[in-house]
């Protein structure tokens, strides 16, 4: 499965209702993750330019995206910031694949 790492801040109006109700929606999110055959590695609140970080697996780029999307269309998040995460063997193998691919820079 992919893996991928959002981040995010979350809307006034979400962080209003959080106060109201305060819950784990780290853990909420998670088991409605699931419902859609991805599983939440990992997730925190934050300090800094974004509120919150989730790492999570997808089946595929298409449901990740169509959960996102969702998420993104509520309001409660904004600045949403995706990340494809590469395993360090996948990444040894692009490395390796690297060399069958015959790319020439730009020159004068």
């Amino acid at each position: 499965m992919a893996k991928f790492l959002i981040k995010a801040s979350y809307s006034a109006e979400a962080w209003a209702s959080q106060i109201e109700n305060p819950q784990n929606r780290i853990e909420i999110v998670g088991n409605q993750m699931a419902a859609m055959g991805c599983n939440l590695i990992q997730g925190y609140l934050t300090f800094g330019d974004s509120d919150l970080i989730v790492i999570f697996e997808a089946p595929d780029n298409q449901t990740a995206a169509g959960m996102l999307i969702k998420v993104a269309s509520s309001g409660a998040l904004n600045n949403i910031s995706t990340t494809v995460l590469i395993d360090p063997e996948d990444g040894v193998n692009a490395i390796k694949k690297a060399s069958d691919f015959n790319y020439s820079p730009p020159s004068k």
